[in-house]
């Protein structure tokens, strides 16, 4: 079992999910937990050199989802309660997540996140990237303080199924021929793996068994594929209010999400064509003629279709653990009621 840290945290999104009285209900228990979190990682900040104190200030405080550490406070309440050592496991996870976050809005010249100037616009390329490397290196130095290699080992492997998923997506784009099976690995190792290793760690902090670990993993993986279709679906059939960023930005990038990936499968040869040079030429008054596509062909009840039946793999993987996984599955349904919310913004 690992030793007990000092307590640390993070702060809930002005997003419309997190500000429901559901998701505030869910998540009522574990309001101490994440506020730790929120408060290890702005301490984190003077353990960067003066001169990154801004950029690691930038970084390190902004409101976030919370989905992991929310994932992680849920395992562990399901496996024996929350610790300490919790605590810094979450924040470890959040910041191989914001270091992610970083690169991506370099790759993709993103200007706002969140409702405000992304880092790299603000401090360039070059710094961002570099100080995104200095981020994966701080979450690497925080898990070696645990009196094990477990929890290293098991944050260093997640971080290069991370970033080796994130170039495989760069090196997908504008891939017409796309396999689907090809999407949804992709999917499992940028956004999936990050919420396992949550739900992994949640119960191996307890000392929970093999069995309950295994199948807690694998509801991360199942909920944090649906989770990343559901954003998938909503860079397209969203509203900006929601998303937090302006829409279409996978579309102006040429990257092939479920909602694309199912067009192809019903649309004619013609509009496939046109599909493929609004993407090659992108330009943003093509996004009102890609959306029109896309309902033509249902693509979004197709694509929610396939996101409920991860919800129902997490919640059949949440399931072994008895009547100890009740608030997992109010999570999975959550976001399988916040995905269907989307088809009530669009045109059928």
């Amino acid at each position: 079992m690992l030793a007990a840290l000092p307590r640390v945290a993070i702060a809930p999104a002005n997003d419309s999910s997190e500000t429901s009285p559901f998701w505030r209900q869910m998540v009522e228990s574990l309001e101490p937990f994440l506020e730790a979190i929120t408060d290890r990682l702005a301490e984190q900040v003077d353990q960067f050199e003066p001169e990154l104190a801004h950029s690691a200030r930038h970084a390190l405080t902004a409101a976030g989802k919370q989905l992991r550490p929310t994932l992680l406070g849920l395992c562990a309440e399901a496996t024996g309660g929350l610790q300490p050592g919790h605590v810094t496991a979450a924040a470890i996870i959040e910041l191989v997540h914001l270091a992610t976050l970083v690169h991506d809005d370099v790759l993709d010249e993103a200007q706002i996140r969140r409702g405000r100037r992304t880092l790299a616009s603000e401090v360039g390329n070059e710094h961002a990237v570099l100080f995104g490397d200095c981020l994966f290196a701080h979450a690497l130095e925080m898990a070696a303080s645990y009196p094990t290699t477990e929890v290293c080992r098991a944050v260093a492997s997640a971080t290069k199924t991370v970033c080796t998923g994130e170039i495989l997506q760069n090196e997908q784009r504008l891939r017409f021929d796309l396999p689907l099976a090809e999407y949804f690995r992709v999917l499992e190792m940028k956004t999936a793996e990050l919420f396992a290793l949550s739900c992994d760690l949640g119960a191996y902090l307890n000392d929970a068994p093999p069995t309950d670990r295994a199948a807690l993993r694998q509801y991360g993986l199942a909920l944090g594929t649906a989770y990343q279709i559901y954003d998938d679906c909503l860079d397209v059939f969203g509203t900006e209010a929601v998303a937090g960023k302006s829409l279409g930005t996978d579309l102006a990038h040429g990257k092939l999400t479920l909602p694309l990936l199912l067009f192809r499968e019903t649309a004619s040869p013609g509009e496939q064509a046109l599909i493929q040079q609004l993407l090659r030429d992108w330009e943003p008054d093509a996004f009102t003629t890609v959306l029109e596509l896309l309902r033509k062909h249902g693509a979004l009840a197709r694509s929610l279709a396939v996101l409920h039946g991860y919800v129902r793999q997490a919640n059949h993987a949440a399931s072994r653990l008895g009547g100890r996984h009740l608030r997992l599955r109010q999570l999975a349904d959550f976001l399988a009621h916040q995905a269907d919310a989307l088809g009530h913004s669009t045109v059928a």
